[in-house]
């Protein structure tokens, strides 16, 4: 997959105000806030900032290898780790901005990540009504006004407004969201999906999967593997193996939709020592071959094999 887009080709691309602004133009990190007026959708791919947006018009978001249609107001919160798309619907409006993890914690060792603004496997959107619609719009727009301002401290006036919408968001989450886990099984279970997230995306040929058995992360975890599997069983109701399997057929996916990458090149990706074991792997576990699935999205996408990036080696 793609490199990350950094700020700098954010502005290229979007044709965004301040293009030449500096990478750490608020002495500390990066920070900006702009209107989606005139939005034309994002492809497909991962940042190296975070980006939050009041989105408002009708469009389809990508996140990862799921879809979600959105057609209400809604605040969204994207990572560095995981890709993902818009495509817009009609007018849209609200506003967003982007910084990165230097200007929210400045000077301190922390990360967002850890934050439960992003729970493993959940779209992080967070639908809201008029009241709220209106008092995240006043936010922004304070934001903008702020960004203009010859506050000598606006930046710092800035962080706090950008934590504010944090705990907004945090607020209209579900509350079992937030129940820390209190057993060990429920603590085995976050440190297993914690380092089983970690390995992905898999963005460059040159590196490989390195924890793929049960026996890797148990040893990692410092955990006989026998209890990651009863704590995995006890918690989510599926034993290692299962959600292993099922995270790399979803990064298979991923790679074979919106990847050039050859068949031999994801096998290797996803740490097969030979493709023919990957065929083996993904046809068992969804019914096709590589190729076939492949084949399946350029056909809904009304394009032929080739341009869908077909190009498997002599061993598929």
């Amino acid at each position: 997959m793609k490199a990350a887009e950094t700020i700098h080709q954010f502005y290229a691309r979007t044709q965004a105000e301040a293009v030449n602004t500096p990478l750490n133009n608020t002495g500390s990190g990066h920070f900006n806030v702009f209107t989606r007026e005139n939005c034309k959708g994002t492809p497909y791919g991962r940042r190296d900032f975070y980006k939050i947006s009041l989105v408002i018009g009708k469009g389809r978001l990508q996140y990862a290898d799921r879809w979600l249609d959105m057609d209400a107001p809604a605040l969204l919160i994207s990572n560095p780790r995981v890709p993902y798309s818009w495509e817009p619907m009609g007018e849209q409006k609200g506003w967003y901005c982007l910084f990165t993890e230097a200007f929210l914690y400045p000077g301190e060792q922390k990360e967002l990540l850890d934050s439960p603004l992003f729970p493993a496997a959940e779209i992080p959107v967070f639908f809201a009504n008029k009241e709220e619609e209106a008092e995240l719009a006043d936010i922004f727009a304070r934001m903008k006004r702020e960004m203009i301002s010859d506050y000598p401290r606006k930046f710092d006036l800035l962080r706090h407004y950008l934590h504010v919408l944090l705990h907004y968001a945090m607020k209209m989450q579900p509350a079992q969201r937030f129940e820390q886990p209190v057993s060990a099984a429920a603590r085995i279970t976050n440190g297993f999906f914690d380092l089983l997230e970690q390995q992905f995306p898999i963005d460059t040929t040159e590196t490989e999967l390195q924890l793929k058995t049960a026996n890797d992360f148990s040893e990692k975890l410092n955990v006989h593997v026998n209890h990651l599997n009863r704590a995995l069983k006890e918690v989510t109701g599926k034993t290692t193996t299962e959600h292993i399997a099922a995270r790399i057929v979803k990064e298979a996916m991923a790679l074979l939709r919106h990847s050039d990458w050859n068949i031999s090149q994801i096998a290797y990706g996803l740490g097969f020592e030979y493709p023919a074991y990957f065929n083996i792997f993904f046809k068992k576990h969804t019914g096709l071959t590589p190729l076939e699935a492949r084949g399946q999205v350029a056909g809904a996408a009304g394009q032929p094999a080739e341009s869908a990036g077909q190009t498997a080696g002599p061993t598929v």
